[in-house]
């Protein structure tokens, strides 16, 4: 006979008392120093079989002890909606969801009592079937993109997600919940991911609706910050253009609000190291000083991860939104390798977050490529801005194709400048736009070191520990990693 699910150890329910369902003991069985045994929660996930069993990474249980303390309503064997994989199956696909996706999908925060996909996402997808189905088709496609077997329980998945949308979106009081929100926008991404861009934007519009509903993206953000986080940033990655509009710099509108730190000093058109005398656009001035300003605050007090995440989305936004429109009159060169290059900048100092945005990434750089071919065709002397400039274009697009676009020049304009060391680069690269963390110094400094390594002078660089920003250690995980693969 199959044990039912309980919410307390094999002692505490024979004793009739409350249980904590603390592992690997609670609190009452420490006390009698009696074993403590939790007949429906196995120590260890279902194992996988064959090839899976070899390829599937997870973490460490240890590390994160979700029953323990103020996670205990996460016991991801408690209870949950049902589906129509089996129940080992849907049990594997839990455990990788809080002890894998999670933290890979929200990498700004790797503390599972704070993680927002452990303590907001989670919960509300225990309590809704679509959310439920959707967040383990995330961790199935990561699975089965490692075994290479297909994806027959992704697509389960996917028909059932569809299905159970679509009844909550009948509803308008269903349709305008987090979780509805949440499911259509992690749709989005995973239709992207699949090649199917047009199914893809329509989840994108049909989330942009719903934001409506609710009265604009900060209306969103006062109940569920995760929520308009998500929709806004993942939006934005999926159809390459920002879907939703930024507030003012005193934080007026509906749009994405600017963190307090931008609003602490006006802009004003002089000491801007690196660009006097160059004819720059206010709106991209603007954003510049007050991110120079943000960054040197952040020297005293660091950005939290979450507050850096809100910082690169609100930037980005209003740099994209502000782009004039190519077709109707030539814009300044100058001030688009400016724009790109803050784009680019924020990009890397951020990380992936939530999945790869290596796809945006790569037309920016694109972008960022032509209007650096438009500003050499000026003449002008390599200086600050030049030494920034192909430094982000190099970190940028590592990895890729264009990678050597930008090395051919930045070796030109090192042996122009007699630079021989990354010491003298940093100096540099402080000039115009630089945020004082280890991580953002270890994304710049190996492509320098190996320009200035004499072995590799005449062999071209090593780029084998030269990843590109928007990578993951885990590539499997990537929605962008299905192109190429029947799905």
């Amino acid at each position: 006979m199959r044990l039912t699910l309980r919410r307390s150890c094999a002692a505490c329910a024979r004793a009739k008392h409350s249980c904590d369902l603390r592992t690997p003991r609670c609190a009452r069985c420490i006390k009698r120093k009696i074993h403590c045994v939790y007949a429906n929660a196995p120590a260890t996930p279902p194992a996988a079989s064959g090839q899976e069993e070899d390829q599937l990474i997870r973490r460490p249980l240890e590390k994160f002890n979700l029953t323990g303390g103020r996670l205990g309503s996460l016991d991801p064997f408690d209870s949950y909606p049902q589906t129509r994989l089996p129940r080992e199956r849907v049990q594997r696909l839990i455990h990788s969801f809080i002890h894998k996706i999670a933290f890979q999908y929200y990498p700004l925060d790797l503390n599972a009592a704070s993680n927002p996909f452990l303590v907001s996402w989670w919960p509300l997808a225990l309590g809704d079937p679509a959310l439920f189905h959707v967040s383990l088709q995330t961790a199935c496609l990561d699975e089965e993109l490692l075994a290479q077997k297909g994806f027959q329980a992704s697509e389960i998945l996917m028909a059932d997600s569809v299905t159970l949308l679509r009844r909550k979106i009948e509803d308008v009081s269903l349709a305008v919940q987090d979780g509805t929100m949440d499911s259509v926008i992690t749709l989005a991404a995973i239709e992207f991911g699949k090649g199917n861009t047009d199914i893809s934007n329509m989840h994108v519009d049909g989330v942009k609706k719903l934001v409506k509903m609710r009265g604009g993206i900060n209306a969103v953000r006062q109940t569920s910050p995760l929520t308009a986080r998500m929709v806004s940033w993942v939006s934005m990655l999926v159809t390459g253009r920002p879907q939703f509009e930024t507030q003012n710099d005193l934080g007026i509108g509906d749009g994405i609000p600017p963190i307090p730190e931008w609003q602490f000093d006006s802009f004003t058109p002089h000491g801007l190291p690196g660009l006097e005398n160059m004819d720059v656009d206010y709106e991209v001035l603007n954003v510049y000083h007050r991110l120079r300003n943000a960054f040197h605050r952040a020297q005293r007090i660091p950005f939290p991860p979450t507050q850096l995440h809100d910082l690169t989305c609100f930037v980005i936004h209003r740099l994209l939104l502000s782009a004039p429109d190519i077709t109707s009159s030539p814009p300044s060169p100058i001030t688009e390798c400016l724009r790109y290059g803050i784009v680019l900048y924020m990009f890397i100092v951020q990380g992936p977050t939530y999945f790869s945005h290596a796809v945006i990434l790569n037309t920016i750089v694109t972008r960022l490529m032509n209007h650096i071919t438009e500003l050499e065709s000026i003449h002008h002397e390599y200086g600050f801005f030049d030494v920034w400039l192909l430094g982000v274009g190099m970190v940028a697009s590592a990895g890729t194709a264009h990678y050597s676009w930008f090395v051919e020049r930045a070796r030109a304009m090192a042996r122009s400048l007699d630079f021989e060391s990354w010491n003298e680069v940093l100096i540099n690269l402080k000039k115009i736009l630089w945020l004082e963390t280890a991580p953002v110094e270890n994304n710049f400094r190996p492509h320098w070191d190996r320009m200035f390594n004499a072995a590799d002078a005449t062999g071209g660089l090593d780029l084998s520990q030269c990843a590109g920003p928007g990578v993951y250690e885990n590539p499997s995980l990537l929605i962008l990693q299905y192109k190429g693969q029947k799905v």
